[in-house]
């Protein structure tokens, strides 16, 4: 009997090996950082009728919190552009309803670069943009910028994995 022996990933995944990408088209350039997706459900409580002395928890609206992207400032204006689909700077109510929500993909890569992880977001749009950062003449780091994304909510794709069929034998 022969044992075949499949790796597999013990250790966590690295949080450094990420790309968000538009559903529509291809990678944002040079996203830095993402903050965590995040679902909260209201808690309801309720007591039935036949249990005096207990009260009855249930699921109420849930709510998704903003997300934060970051990335250093480039030539790229793809962040710019999404985000003045939400706000005219005349004030003419030039604002595109059909244009603003946007859905994303976030993908967690393994250290070979394989997508491991993904999730949907879906009606992303920009409620807070942050095009020029603090200006300092004695500094000597980069120059970021961020966009604060408002969503409908997000769900992990489990068709994208790595193989965790463990050890196997024949």
């Amino acid at each position: 009997m022969a044992i075949q022996v499949t790796t597999r990933q013990i250790d966590p995944l690295k949080n450094f090996k990420f790309t968000v990408h538009f559903e529509d088209s291809g990678p944002i350039a040079g996203v830095s950082k993402v903050s965590g997706l995040k679902r909260t459900t209201e808690v309801i409580s309720h007591r039935d009728g036949g249990m005096i002395s207990t009260v009855v928890n249930s699921p109420g609206q849930s709510k998704f919190e903003p997300i934060t992207l970051e990335r250093g400032i480039t030539l790229d204006t793809a962040f710019e552009e999404w985000a003045n689909t939400a706000f005219s700077p005349l004030g003419d109510g030039g604002v595109s309803l059909g244009r603003f929500r946007r859905n994303l993909i976030l993908k967690l890569h393994n250290l070979e670069g394989t997508p491991v992880r993904q999730w949907f977001i879906y009606g992303c749009w920009v409620s807070e943009v942050n095009t020029t950062p603090e200006l300092d003449a004695n500094g000597n780091g980069f120059a970021f910028e961020s966009i604060v994304l408002q969503n409908h909510g997000h769900e992990r794709d489990s068709s994208v994995g790595e193989d965790v069929a463990g050890f196997t034998t024949r």
